[in-house]
């Protein structure tokens, strides 16, 4: 009877490890099964969940109520006066027809470059196809092809811009396809189809005269783009239709692709959460521009061999015709090498913006790394980037599917190799003879990988790896993010407009886009030869300065809102139309009960703040509400200044240091005195 039990017993043992058995499989093959359906569902869970996700950034205040009705709000985040009455007007004021019905044959672009030469590319080779009465086939942008280890589910110009967006935005002024036909496919792979490479800032003559030709004969023609920019910046005004074409394809046609746009806004709405309005700081320190500016002695150590190596380089391809030894101190008192992020630091708050504001860094990376942002951030709490308000998963998710090209993981050293002698050393006659040379010293991979290996190798820039072509793709992507909170931000100020080649670069068009789109919002354009001059003025005494001193940074930055715009409008303007698309493309509203009597006024503030002549704007732009009135015009202008009970760097928080309280009445009643009424902004 026992043994009976025990074999029932183990019976039902083995019964139940089979069904244990049985569910196992059944259930590892669900979830196996249903993984493959899940997906859809498991990205919008975690895109509702990065909603709410714990980001690095804490913002820290010290009014929690930011009254925008104050008088310290409206000078400081207040619109621009001179400038309310400029609105966007890209239309076409003239006779424009539509693209004619026979085309001359194909225009096919490849386009060179970082992000603001590829939006200069674009924006021109549309311009020159509707001059040639050309197609164009959508340009190729080389960074981002399949070959630089990008995700295949993207093809070039659709990685960075919406392609469908960007057809149909421009159906009456161009056509527009997608791929050349299959028999230009072909002569295309043979390298049959006849290219030219335009010279930067080339003459329309030079495409009607030798491109058009060629054009007509071969039925297509490749361009070959490498400078961010084809075609002349200032077209004769029997063109000036096609300047309000190079707005339509910059400001409407240019859209980023979905997933771009949609990470854009999260984080700017994630930025505007806390109430408060924001400043864009674009450093615009990038190895290239200080390479060719010769501002290398503004850093140390390795920084500095880089840039100089750089420098070596550039001057090797011609792009440098100065000396390769430049005297760095000399060059930024000159206003030719950037603002350094400590130097804005204390722009910003000599004018008044309180060490809380919230600061977004834009551009990409900045040479030097976050060392070179730390007196930054000692100076205001609330510094952000785009990695500080964004998950890892949300920027990796902008990439697509990548493989894996290798190289991310460290490797062993490998073991020391004995090198034989060679078989001369053997042979080589009756002894004593010489000794031989020392072995040279062992070079390990992992000692000579990076610019810790690289500098002092060779004077030759190395080629660039596969992760590191890919990291230039992603860089367009983290631009693009950048590019569109600088342009909705509410104040915006660069610390450099010049790039590697001397061309205007990322912040030039970021002032021209607000320009175009936002004229009246603060737009700071500070001439970097008078701040180097006024930050030197105080150097030892910089944390502690007067009130003389600092009158004189806030009169420097309330004229800059206007005189940058003249400035850009005689010097910026010529090289690149985009980053000063005014009046070309702006009109001026007004009410019809005010304009005959305030147009001469409005011209010479137009001309005041470098924007010419302004086209007025059509009646149905104009709206009921139209100017403010005047007697709000005469409340705000008589507005002044809060007296502030802050030192320039004195904080109220307990965990900062309490700056010295000397300025507690007279010097805040100076510094806020009759002059804030006579700033460039009224």
């Amino acid at each position: 009877m026992k043994g009976k039990g025990e074999m029932v017993l183990k019976s039902r043992m083995k019964w139940v490890g089979l069904l244990g058995i049985v569910l196992s499989t059944f259930s590892l093959f669900t979830h196996f099964f249903l993984a493959g359906f899940t997906q859809d569902a498991v990205s919008e869970y975690q895109s509702s969940a990065a909603a709410v996700t714990i980001f690095s950034w804490r913002p820290v205040f010290e009014h929690p109520d930011f009254s925008p009705a104050s008088p310290l709000f409206r000078r400081l985040w207040g619109p621009v006066r001179r400038l309310e009455t400029l609105h966007p007007y890209a239309n076409p004021r003239q006779h424009y027809p539509d693209p004619s019905s026979q085309s001359n044959g194909f225009i096919f672009v490849r386009i060179q470059g970082g992000f603001h030469e590829i939006r200069n590319s674009i924006c021109d080779v549309v311009v020159i196809a509707r001059l040639l009465n050309a197609t164009l086939v959508i340009p190729e942008i080389l960074s981002t092809t399949s070959s630089k280890g990008i995700s295949s589910q993207f093809k070039s110009f659709a990685y960075l811009y919406n392609e469908d967006q960007f057809i149909a935005a421009l159906t009456r002024d161009v056509k527009i396809v997608k791929t050349l036909p299959r028999n230009l496919k072909g002569a295309r792979r043979k390298k049959e189809i006849p290219h030219f490479k335009p010279s930067y800032l080339a003459s329309p003559y030079f495409y009607r005269h030798h491109v058009l030709p060629v054009l007509k004969k071969h039925s297509v023609v490749e361009l070959v783009i490498s400078d961010g920019g084809c075609l002349q910046a200032i077209l004769p005004p029997d063109l000036e239709e096609y300047q309000r074409l190079r707005c339509r394809v910059a400001f409407h046609a240019l859209q980023f692709r979905v997933e771009v746009q949609d990470l854009a806004t999260k984080i700017l709405h994630r930025l505007r959460a806390p109430g408060r309005p924001f400043v864009a700081y674009y450093p615009g320190m990038t190895r290239e521009a200080l390479a060719y500016y010769g501002c290398a002695e503004l850093f140390q150590d390795v920084h500095n061999e880089l840039i100089q190596h750089k420098r070596v380089w550039m001057r090797r391809r011609g792009i440098v015709k100065g000396k390769l030894s430049m005297n760095s101190e000399g060059q930024r008192l000159n206003g030719s090498c950037p603002l350094m992020p400590e130097e804005v630091g204390i722009l910003l708050r000599a004018h008044g913006y309180s060490w809380d504001t919230i600061i977004y860094v834009s551009g990409g990376e900045v040479f030097g790394g976050q060392r070179t942002l730390i007196p930054l951030h000692a100076i205001f709490e609330n510094v952000v980037d785009r990695t500080s308000l964004s998950t890892p998963w949300e920027l990796s998710r902008l990439y697509g599917r990548e493989i894996n090209v290798g190289g991310n993981y460290p490797r062993s050293p490998p073991s020391e190799l004995k090198e034989s002698k060679p078989d001369t050393w053997k042979s080589d006659g009756p002894r004593p003879r010489p000794l031989p040379p020392p072995p040279a010293r062992l070079k390990y991979p992992h000692n000579i990988e990076g610019w810790w290996g690289w500098v002092a190798e060779s004077d030759i820039e190395p080629e660039s790896t596969v992760m590191e072509l890919r990291t230039n793709a992603h860089k367009l992507l983290w631009e693009a993010i950048d590019y569109f909170i600088s342009v909705e931000a509410d104040v915006f100020i660069p610390g450099f407009d010049r790039d590697g080649k001397g061309h205007p670069n990322f912040a030039s068009l970021v002032m021209g886009h607000r320009l175009y789109q936002s004229a009246s919002l603060k737009t700071y354009r500070p001439d970097r030869r008078e701040v180097a001059t006024l930050l030197s003025e105080t150097r030892e005494q910089l944390y502690h300065a007067n009130y003389t001193w600092l009158r004189s940074i806030r009169q420097h930055l309330r004229k800059s809102l206007l005189d940058g715009l003249i400035e850009a409008s005689t010097v910026v303007k010529s090289i690149s139309f985009l980053s000063h698309p005014v009046p070309e493309c702006s009109c001026s509203r007004q009410d019809s009960e005010e304009h005959a009597s305030s147009s001469r006024l409005t011209h010479s503030q137009a001309q005041a703040g470098g924007v010419g002549v302004v086209h007025r704007c059509p009646d149905w732009m104009r709206s009921e509400s139209g100017l403010r009135s005047k007697d709000k015009q005469t409340e705000e202008d008589g507005d002044e200044d809060e007296p502030t009970s802050e030192s320039f760097f004195g904080y109220r928080s307990g965990n900062r240091v309490e700056g010295n309280g000397e300025m507690m009445s007279k010097e805040a009643i100076l510094l806020n005195d009759q002059e804030e009424l006579d700033g460039g902004e009224r």
